[in-house]
C-alpha cells in the first residue's frame, strides 16, 4: 500500500489543482481576422436591418393612423440613413483596427 504522505503524489496533486481554478481564457472575438466576405455580408445585414427597422415603424404608424404611404416612405428613408451610418461606422472601425495593425507590424520589423 502506497503512502499517503507521499510528498510527489501531494504536489502532483497540488499542480493539477491549481491548473483547474485558473480561469479559462475568453476568446476576444474583436481580435478575430474577418475575410473581406464577411465583411461585406455584415455591412450588407446593417443597411437592410435599418431598412426593414425603418420599414416596420412606418407601417405600423401608418397603420395605426391610417395614414397609409406618408410614414412609411418617411421611416424607409430614416432606415436607409440610419443603416448606411451604421455601414460607414463599422467601416471606420475596420479601417483603425487595420491602421493599428499595420503599425504594429512596422514596429515589430524596426524593432529587429
Amino acid at each position: 500500500m502506497a503512502n499517503p504522505h507521499d510528498p510527489d503524489r501531494l504536489k502532483a496533486l497540488e499542480a493539477k489543482i491549481a491548473a483547474l481554478k485558473e480561469p479559462e481564457k475568453v476568446k476576444d472575438h474583436s481580435e478575430e481576422h474577418y475575410s473581406q466576405a464577411q465583411l461585406a455580408w455584415r455591412m450588407v445585414i446593417e443597411l437592410v436591418a435599418g431598412l426593414a427597422i425603418g420599414f416596420g415603424i412606418g407601417y405600423g404608424l401608418d397603420t395605426l393612423f391610417g395614414t397609409m404611404p406618408i410614414f412609411l416612405v418617411l421611416f424607409i428613408f430614416f432606415g436607409l440613413a440610419a443603416g448606411v451610418k451604421t455601414m460607414m461606422r463599422s467601416a471606420k472601425e475596420v479601417q483603425m483596427k487595420q491602421a493599428a495593425k499595420a503599425a504594429e507590424d512596422e514596429g515589430d520589423t524596426r524593432g529587429d
